[in-house]
């Protein structure tokens, strides 16, 4: 590809990504609950750093650097719902309820009261 080419699509991917990360910004500022704010960071966030990790891959003309961000998009890719899950059963376990916005509470049958 010509560099003007890569250079207007890596300025896109950049844009997007970074689109997805404020939206993300966003969603942890106005959500109500610790559950909501987790699933707002851990999948715009996610999204948005992954494209911009490709963003890197698309300009960059070295091997090691593209090798290097698409091993970070597998990743975050791997690594953000898995942590977000744990994150969201502790702070259940730590008594942190869903807001009154949610409307099925699938954990509630399965936690016995402490007592």
């Amino acid at each position: 590809m010509t560099t003007v080419i890569v250079e207007i699509v890596t300025g896109v991917m950049l844009i997007v990504g970074a689109m997805f990360a404020l939206v993300a910004s966003l969603g942890l500022i106005r959500l109500k609950d610790v559950y909501m704010r987790m699933h707002a960071a851990s999948k715009a966030g996610t999204l948005g750093s992954g494209v911009m990790l490709l963003a890197l891959a698309v300009h960059a003309s070295d091997l090691a650097v593209v090798t290097r961000a698409l091993a970070g998009v597998v990743f975050f890719l791997l690594t953000a719902p898995i942590s977000a899950h744990l994150l969201a059963k502790a702070a259940y376990a730590a008594g942190y309820r869903p807001c009154a916005d949610t409307k099925q509470d699938a954990l509630a049958e399965t936690v016995r009261p402490n007592g």
